[in-house]
């Protein structure tokens, strides 16, 4: 006689696994909401052809990231031509936002929401340029809402470790047991904005040291000397191979000013990090906690 659960032969029988729940369970995608204000990206320097490409990429990376997201860019130093200024696209989200909303609900009040997140493609604190940025916000009459800059983050001190490991100056996988002939003992990383991006510097200098397990000390480039005193100390510590490792993406930095402090200091030099795929990430999880929209963890966030 079979029973109400099994077999009549009596053996058990094998139930439904139940769906995993927890970190194993894949995550929900997140989109853009419907209607969710613009992501305006503040590209400081000159917009050359070079700033122009890289700008366009950091975007399509954050599309990519958060489907439905309106992307734009604005050029702090732009001329309206190729490079459209950070004001003129400000104010030309801001009138479509307001025709939008009308012809929604014509007699509705306004929802007070704002009409685009501008977000400072810098990886650091600068507070000249977020000067810049800021007043150029302001000048647009929009109503936008500023973010902080991208750094101090761990997917910088990734982005720093792959552009050098690309140029030969760091293992790409520290768990890896081949060696790089040529690997830095010793890293300088170079900012910009003073005193306070120096600081900023220091903790993604930090946890760059842990991933490559060799001092990393952070310096200004704009503060005359600094990089080549930066390497005197390391050399006095006991690093003989040193490298300069921009904690930059590259559009503010002026042209020549890193090539002349690392012949200064007699290091080796990576490139700054331009369009790494990790930076359209950061611009869009920053956009993404502005709105209060879910996080998920980016890959390569430390396991160091």
């Amino acid at each position: 006689m079979s029973s109400p659960t099994g077999p009549d032969n009596g053996l058990p029988v094998r139930m439904p696994r139940p769906r995993r729940s927890g970190r194993h369970r894949r995550p929900e995608p997140v989109v853009a909401p419907e209607n969710a204000p613009a992501l305006v990206l503040a590209v400081p320097g000159e917009p050359s052809t070079a700033t122009r490409g890289l700008a366009e990429e950091i975007v399509s990376i954050g599309r990519s990231e958060l489907p439905g997201l309106d992307a734009r860019i604005g050029y702090v130093d732009g001329d309206d031509q190729e490079a459209p200024t950070l004001t003129t696209v400000l104010a030309q989200v801001a009138a479509e936002h307001q025709a939008a909303e009308q012809d929604a609900a014509p007699e509705a009040e306004d929802s007070g929401a704002p009409c685009a997140v501008v977000i400072p493609l810098l990886a650091g604190p600068d507070p000249a340029r977020m000067r810049d940025i800021r007043q150029a916000v302001l000048n647009s009459g929009s109503g936008a809402e500023l973010t902080d800059v991208l750094g101090p983050h761990p997917l910088l001190a990734e982005a720093v470790h792959v552009k050098l490991s690309e140029a030969g100056l760091a293992r790409a996988d520290r768990a890896r047991l081949f060696t790089v002939a040529t690997a830095a003992d010793g890293i300088i990383l170079a900012t910009l904005g003073g005193e306070e991006a120096v600081q900023a510097a220091g903790i993604t200098g930090m946890l760059l040291a842990a991933r490559l397990a060799v001092p990393v000390l952070a310096a200004g480039l704009d503060e005359e000397g600094a990089i080549a005193r930066t390497a005197e100390q390391l050399r006095e510590a006991g690093s003989q191979q040193l490298a300069v490792a921009p904690c930059l993406i590259g559009p503010e930095i002026a042209e020549g000013l890193l090539e002349a402090a690392a012949q200064e200091a007699g290091c080796a030099t990576a490139e700054p990090l331009g369009a790494y795929p990790a930076l359209g990430k950061l611009v869009a999880s920053t956009y993404g906690a502005k709105l209060g929209l879910p996080q998920q963890q980016p890959q390569g966030m430390p396991a160091h």
